[in-house]
């Protein structure tokens, strides 16, 4: 396990979510992805998700739900088979065209370089803001 290999297979990722492309993202991940999401269900993508069919709705649900006006790493991390993104977002929520802006991390465990699983931590309180009605 190389964590220069683990930060650059998340860069990778991040850079195929800025592109908003679907299928480079799920080259970057485990079989048996899990995917935590923190926030109450006001906001549409925020779940617990196993697997890469769930992940693909995770992805497909974020994407099809903000507009990414800034998506920020700051710092990345990394340790052993983790890797730990600090940034700053700035979405639109789609349906109500209100602003998620807000700093977050990103904790993820990496096998084999690909993504095993994903925890996201931000201001939970704006993004349920920005989406309800």
């Amino acid at each position: 396990m190389s964590v220069s290999k683990n930060i650059e297979a998340t860069q990778k990722l991040f850079e195929a979510f800025g592109a908003k492309d679907i299928p480079a993202i799920m080259t970057y991940l485990d079989p048996e992805i899990v995917i935590d999401f923190y926030g109450p269900d006001v906001i549409p993508y925020a779940n617990h998700y196993e697997g890469t069919e769930e992940a693909r709705r995770f992805f497909e649900t974020v994407l099809s739900s903000v507009d990414i006006n800034q998506f920020d790493a700051e710092d990345i991390f990394g340790a052993g088979d983790k890797v730990v993104v600090t940034g700053h977002l700035n979405l639109r929520a789609l349906s109500t065209g209100r602003i998620i802006d807000s700093d977050f991390v990103h904790v993820i465990t990496l096998r084999d370089e690909r993504w095993l699983h994903f925890r996201d931590f931000m201001n939970s309180a704006v993004a349920a803001a920005a989406f309800a009605p």
